[in-house]
């Protein structure tokens, strides 16, 4: 498969990313999230006909993944696949081939059959998803 760029969402995919881009010595551009939205910023631009590796760290359900994949496509880009360090086992929303390193199946819960939540305990919610910048 011949990659022509590596594309990854802020905060957590850009070190992987990094990495990944460096190893198949093509460019990494990254997206972040502005007004709610991933936008590329600091002119990252996807060559019309570019083929591109979109790499994350975890993906979940692959939300922000997703976003990278379309601001891709709106830029004519064809994404390749997905490849992430670790799959935590939910079922991905975006539809190109999914390639993670590690799948690490995690228990969740509806709120009422959470033990945490019964017990009024609050919830913290890790990652960058909620992250603004202006």
């Amino acid at each position: 498969m011949q990659v022509d760029l590596v594309a990854s969402p802020a905060v957590g995919g850009i070190l992987f990313g990094f990495a990944v881009a460096a190893a198949l010595d093509v460019p990494l551009i990254f997206s972040e999230r502005v007004d709610g939205a991933m936008v590329f910023r600091r002119s990252f631009e996807v060559p019309r006909g570019a083929r591109v590796l979109v790499v994350e760290d975890v993906v979940t359900t692959g939300g922000s993944v997703k976003e990278v994949c379309d601001l891709v496509a709106e830029q004519g880009g064809e994404v390749l696949g997905v490849v992430s360090l670790i799959d935590r086992g939910g079922t991905p929303i975006f539809e190109a081939p999914f390639y993670p390193l590690l799948r690490l199946v995690t228990p969740s819960w509806a709120p009422e059959d959470c033990v945490l939540c019964k017990q009024n305990i609050p919830l913290y919610a890790p990652g960058s998803r909620n992250l603004t910048q202006k």
